[in-house]
């Protein structure tokens, strides 16, 4: 049983189950990046109404890119090692089941596939067919929905998210410390507003959604941050901390 099938000029095309994968990460890269430009533009944008100072906007938002992007990674690579583990806990017990009650398993397949819509007769047969091909594969995939040579992988998972966030969190800092004093916010802000509108456009997309809510939605979450976070620098730095 193969993933991906070629039509009748020999093309490649991918299967649901390829293509759900990689809309799946592609939806995690826009989100760790959307994650990256909204937390570095809050830190960044927040010390710059406190100084002016270069250097100190430069410690702050790297200090942030690479916080954020370890954590992320972090987040991630725990997150999907227990995703992996419950995933190899199901298929072992699975394995034990056919060892164990071959006849029982062979019948929950079959009532699997009858109420995914095919006649009693055709739902045995295939059941039947299924079993004698490779019963694990059949099972995982019919039954526990996972796919047993394509195991989620959380080193592949936290570097995606590391690499995602940090190049979502370069933009508010080089958009914070390249231009000169006068233009560093005005600069910063647009930018930012205008990666958001952009991820908000991805990531609705990538969802099959209507983009222009996302994007009001993620561009006004973004502006939030920034006010508060300028907000608090400024205070901040008019009391002298």
């Amino acid at each position: 049983m193969t993933d991906d099938t070629t039509d009748e000029k020999g093309a490649y095309e991918p299967h649901h189950e390829d293509l759900g994968s990689r809309l799946n990460w592609l939806r995690a890269g826009v989100l760790g990046a959307n994650d990256g430009i909204v937390s570095t533009a809050g830190i960044v944008v927040g010390v710059a109404g406190a100084t002016d100072s270069r250097a100190t906007l430069l410690t702050a938002g790297l200090a942030g890119l690479l916080a954020g992007s370890m954590s992320m990674a972090a987040g991630e690579y725990v997150s999907v090692s227990t995703q992996r583990d419950a995933e190899k806990a199901a298929l072992t017990l699975e394995k034990k089941e056919l060892r164990e009650q071959p006849d029982e398993e062979l019948a929950e397949l079959a009532q699997i596939l009858e109420s995914r819509g095919l006649s009693p007769e055709t739902a045995r047969e295939s059941a039947r067919q299924l079993t004698e091909r490779d019963a694990l594969r059949a099972h995982a995939r019919v039954e526990l929905g996972i796919d047993p040579d394509r195991l989620t992988n959380p080193w592949h998972a936290a570097w995606a998210s590391f690499a995602a966030f940090t190049v979502g969190a370069l933009l508010p800092l080089l958009a914070i410390i390249l231009p000169p004093e006068a233009w560093r916010l005005p600069v910063t802000v647009v930018s930012v507003l205008m990666a958001l509108a952009f991820t908000g456009w991805g990531s609705a997309r990538l969802g099959v959604a209507p983009p222009k809510p996302a994007v009001w939605r993620n561009m006004a979450g973004g502006a939030l941050a920034m006010a508060v976070t300028y907000l608090a620098g400024t205070l901040l730095g008019a009391v002298g901390v």
